[in-house]
């Protein structure tokens, strides 16, 4: 598919992104940072072909999820829902420059499922019946583009959110996805931004001050959070309904 002339500026955003932050370094207890924008670059360059010119609505989510956009190089992108939903199954993926045996990169051939991924693309199947009609005015996007891996010698590595790293290393990441975010949303510039979660609400309101532009958040759909295990398409819904995102 052919980018639009938005795609196509986000993409140079997302380059930039993606150089920048790999001149990063963290400390412990980080011991491995994947960053799928180099890796998996080809993926997210699928993805980003679905972005249409007249997209109202964005989906903030924190960073990538082990199983999920750190595989595909996808926003949420669980392997099943960017074959099946997204239909895109032909690109490549590498691997990251420390890959740890608790989390390896398989790619499309990962055989996990990302379970905030398969709620949220889940969701917008169920709504939208497929991936044409929800691209004519959503996109997803994430704040941060790496992953974080914590353990200690020996022990078994664990997924480390980025509102977790020190504050030195937090305000120089967070000041490069910062500016991202706001040139990407000057770009698009959609009506809403739902944060998916806390954390992606927050950090949109810190980044996009001035900008006129309607920052709402919906819980996450992370199992880690207990709300999240009941009817979490259900409440999500009612939600957005009650925002006015949904009719």
């Amino acid at each position: 598919m052919k980018m639009n002339k938005k795609a196509t500026q986000i993409i140079e955003l997302y380059k930039q992104l993606r150089d920048d932050v790999n001149k990063l370094t963290f400390s412990v207890p980080v011991i491995s940072v994947y960053n799928p924008l180099d890796y998996a670059w080809h993926g997210f360059g699928k993805y980003m072909s679905f972005l249409s010119e007249g997209v109202k609505y964005i989906f903030l989510g924190m960073n990538p999820g082990p199983w999920g956009m750190a595989q595909t190089g996808v926003p949420f992108g669980e392997v099943d829902s960017v074959k099946n939903f997204l239909g895109i199954d032909d690109f490549t993926v590498n691997k990251p420059t420390y890959e740890l045996n608790d989390y390896p990169v398989d790619g499309l051939g990962c055989k996990r499922s990302e379970v905030s991924g398969r709620r949220l693309w889940g969701l917008f199947r169920q709504r939208y019946g497929d991936s044409g009609n929800f691209f004519r005015e959503n996109f997803v996007l994430n704040y941060c583009p790496l992953l974080f891996l914590s353990g200690r010698p020996g022990g078994r590595a664990r997924n480390f959110t980025p509102d977790k790293l020190n504050m030195i290393e937090r305000r120089k990441l967070f000041t490069l996805c910062d500016n991202c975010l706001r040139q990407v949303i000057e770009i698009i510039k959609p009506e809403y931004l739902i944060g998916i979660g806390n954390f992606a609400a927050s950090k949109a309101k810190e980044a996009l001050k001035g900008i006129d532009i309607k920052i709402v958040k919906i819980l996450h759909p992370s199992p880690a959070s207990p709300p999240s295990n009941n009817n979490w398409a259900g409440k999500v819904t009612g939600q957005l309904i009650e925002l006015g995102v949904w009719q």
